[in-house]
């Protein structure tokens, strides 16, 4: 019998009991979504069309028909309302995941997490912990022009109170959601837009994943490639390209921008001694400049060569598809830059 929160799988062509499913990011998503509000009767699901349309990218595709309209609801268009509404219910002791169709309409929302979401549990003397989660959908690539293209989440880890997580692979698309509901202050989720149709293999004992520690994609020994979010694939991509000139690059996905996990970057960067950061944030001010300043503090005597950055073109991301391209880091340009640094 299937039920809410059921895990279907089986029939022809389904892979042997044991063995790794391939799914999409969308899907790992989905999954992880449905076994939250399976879970635990105080989860539930808000945001615009994440209900009857099944999310502005498929991600909630059927779960109001598993679990009714209590459990996941269709808000107004307010993005300061709903995400207001969803600290309330964290505070009243619910466990809320507020979806925002894409980052730049966060920006309307800005009030409710900076100021209130982000330091009640400061300003209450730790009496009042938001345990909310909120998701939206980051980055550019996919031609939605100016507005609809933003990188943001550097400024969402520039604030303390928040923990701000970046999944890439579909293991920690899955496996992110349940740490971060239990996590007393408020997490956000960024999810890149481009990963929504990728698909990658999810082990079947895979569990929650631990989110204050980077991950090392791929090893290597001459230098240093650290990442988040859509711009793994590129990085990946790029590693590959050098090995074919000799040249091996060592892949940090930094999964969790806020607290931000330098350890794990002082350390590759102290096996490679080079390195190169990749960021879809604008270079000034970047989340990439936060990374080189914390290398430059901890670990300035490690390094051959100066630490170089591939970061979007400061310019408002264009509609035309090559132009787009252009604004945007690409394995090319991280090729060139690990090359630049090996020298």
């Amino acid at each position: 019998m299937t039920g809410p929160g059921t895990l279907t799988g089986g029939g022809p062509g389904a892979p042997p009991s044991g063995a790794p499913r391939t799914v999409t990011y969308r899907e790992a998503l989905r999954e992880a979504l449905r076994e939250a509000l399976a879970a635990d009767d105080r989860v539930f699901l808000m945001g615009e069309d994440v209900g009857e349309y099944g999310g502005g990218f498929g991600v909630s595709l059927g779960l109001l028909e598993e679990f009714g309209p209590e459990r996941v609801r269709d808000t107004p268009l307010s993005e300061s309302a709903f995400t207001g509404a969803g600290i309330g219910a964290a505070l009243g002791g619910m466990r809320p995941i507020v979806e925002i169709m894409t980052v730049n309409f966060s920006m309307l929302a800005l009030d409710q997490i900076l100021n209130n979401a982000a330091t009640l549990l400061h300003m209450s003397g730790g009496q009042c912990p938001v345990p909310l989660v909120i998701r939206m959908t980051t980055g550019a690539g996919r031609q939605l022009a100016a507005q609809h293209s933003h990188s943001l989440e550097n400024w969402y880890a520039h604030i303390p109170g928040l923990r701000v997580l970046a999944p890439a692979t579909v293991e920690d698309a899955r496996h992110m959601l349940a740490p971060a509901l239990a996590d007393p202050d408020p997490v956000l989720i960024f999810e890149h837009g481009s990963l929504y149709n990728t698909s990658g293999e999810l082990a079947p004992d895979a569990g929650p994943v631990g989110l204050d520690r980077a991950a090392v994609r791929r090893e290597g020994r001459d230098v240093t490639l650290v990442t988040h979010g859509g711009c793994l694939p590129k990085a990946l991509e790029a590693a590959g390209a050098l090995a074919v000139d000799g040249i091996s690059a060592e892949v940090v996905d930094l999964r969790t921008l806020r607290p931000l996990d330098d350890a794990t970057v002082v350390e590759s960067v102290a096996r490679t001694h080079r390195v190169v950061l990749v960021d879809e944030g604008w270079r000034s001010g970047s989340l990439a400049a936060e990374v080189a300043a914390r290398i430059g503090e901890q670990a300035f005597y490690e390094l051959d060569a100066p630490v170089e950055r591939v970061c979007s073109a400061e310019v408002p991301v264009p509609y035309a598809h090559h132009l787009e391209q252009a604004a945007l880091p690409q394995a090319a340009d991280v090729v060139a830059a690990a090359r630049r640094a090996v020298g």
